[in-house]
């Protein structure tokens, strides 16, 4: 397998998921500053030109973080980072649906069209006029997700899963461009200090 790396929080995210599996990935480093990513070479294996993507032996790509550390659990089971019974899996994939529409997709377009705008305007269709907006939605949706699990040592529990990576590695790239986490949200900022603690946050 070749990981195609980037700088970012999905590229972050897989690796933090790799790392929790004891995976070490080959690396082919992509320089998403200079949109290596958009050229001919990396769209040869990734039509999208979106980071990260994972090559498999066989030549097959496949990108998406999730799609991604789906692969890395079916091949690579111990330890369970999604479950082991279709309860558990039903449910760790539930929270990470629930965090990526309501919370990582409007956090991440609220940069892309404010402080990432100088590099993502020649790149992808952008709304400037949205951005406030969105990432008020993002702040929101976070106090409402703190609700949901309050007083939870995990997303889903006492599970230490992929919900928790994906949460995880989004609330730091916020805290990283002007959308830190509100100190109301008590239970994610416990979530999010354990998960700092984990040797694989700094994968």
């Amino acid at each position: 397998m070749k990981f195609y790396n980037s700088i970012g929080p999905n590229p972050r995210a897989v690796r933090m998921f790799a790392a929790e599996k004891g995976l070490t990935l080959p690396m082919v480093e992509v320089d998403l500053m200079k949109a290596e990513n958009r050229g001919d070479a990396y769209k040869q294996k990734n039509a999208a030109g979106q980071m990260p993507a994972l090559e498999l032996d066989d030549g097959t790509t496949v990108s998406e973080i999730t799609a991604i550390c789906e692969y890395l659990e079916d091949t690579h089971p111990r330890p369970a980072l999604i479950g082991t019974t279709p309860k558990e899996k039903a449910e760790t994939r539930m929270w990470t649906r629930r965090i990526d529409l309501n919370i990582v997709e409007p956090m991440a377009n609220g940069f892309r069209y404010s402080e990432g705008l100088p590099i993502f305007k020649s790149r992808i269709p952008t709304a400037p006029e949205a951005a406030d907006g969105l990432k008020r939605i993002a702040q929101d949706r976070l106090l409402w997700l703190d609700k949901l699990i309050a007083g939870r040592q995990w997303v889903c529990g006492d599970r230490f899963t992929y919900a928790d990576i994906h949460l995880f590695a989004f609330l730091d790239f916020g805290k990283q461009v002007g959308q830190p986490l509100n100190p109301e949200a008590k239970t994610l900022a416990s979530i999010y200090d354990r998960a700092k603690d984990r040797p694989s946050a700094k994968a």
